[in-house]
């Protein structure tokens, strides 16, 4: 159930030449060039981020968490910036639990068990580390790259066709490797400090509703002896439609820590 936190055009870049000014010396002055290829490779990238106002998708997913496995169907709505809801399936398309996450805060109810839970939004820190937040989660699921690791401190590198954007931000170490369209191939984030890793790859792209996104979706993560681990594959997306996200806490279930 820890899965609800875990879990084309391209722009040319140019790069400006500023030639020094003739001297009377007869050797050659080298040509300077000035650096604009940082700001411009990170605005192109951020043009092939996906923009919308809500999201829905069905995925057929394999979870393992702390090495159980379990074969589900998740529905994934989204209202950008506000919450994220997911419905869990399991055989016969019966719902086994529902999940709320905001900014703030995350709700599940396991219908299973009658039981039901009521965190902030740091509950998720057992499974990740306290630099992920509401906006991290919910540019995996869309395959988006996360916004703060798109910074001018950021290190830029070249892999081939590949275009790796790696750093750390309080003490989290970083790389986001982007593919030659400058869509998310795969995520790592990692703190030695705090024996916290996660791995994201996304593959299979696919176009919905004149949007690029991943199909399949590879989430790995582990912290301390937890660990937990998701593989999506869509099978439906919709971006923009009108979505609802039914979710009451039951009172004759039990609230749990």
């Amino acid at each position: 159930m820890f899965l609800v936190f875990g879990c084309k055009a391209k722009k040319q870049l140019v790069q400006a030449i500023v030639s020094q000014p003739a001297v009377t010396d007869s050797a050659a002055v080298p040509t300077v060039k000035t650096d604009n290829s940082k700001s411009e490779k990170l605005a192109a990238i951020q043009s092939r981020q996906i923009n919308f106002n809500t999201f829905s998708g069905k995925a057929r997913t394999r979870l393992e968490i702390d090495g159980k496995g379990y074969d589900v169907t998740l529905n994934i709505r989204i209202q950008k910036n506000k919450q994220i809801w997911v419905s869990i399936s399991a055989i016969a398309g019966i719902e086994v639990a529902r999940a709320l996450i905001t900014p703030d805060s995350i709700k599940i109810i396991n219908k299973l068990q009658s039981v039901y839970l009521k965190k902030p939004f740091s509950y998720v820190y057992q499974y990740t580390g306290r630099q992920i937040n509401y906006g991290t989660v919910e540019a995996i699921v869309v395959g988006n790259a996360v916004p703060e690791f798109m910074n001018a401190d950021a290190q830029i590198s070249a892999n081939g066709n590949n275009t790796i954007i790696s750093g750390i931000l309080n003490d989290l170490a970083y790389q986001t490797t982007f593919g030659a369209d400058l869509k998310v191939a795969s995520l790592g984030l990692s703190n030695q400090k705090s024996s916290q890793k996660l791995d994201v790859n996304n593959s299979s792209f696919i176009q919905a509703d004149n949007r690029i996104l991943p199909s399949v979706i590879a989430i790995s993560s582990a912290a301390g002896q937890n660990s937990f681990k998701a593989d999506l594959h869509y099978i439906k997306t919709d971006f923009d439609q009108a979505i609802d996200a039914p979710f009451k806490e039951p009172k004759n279930y039990t609230l749990i820590n």
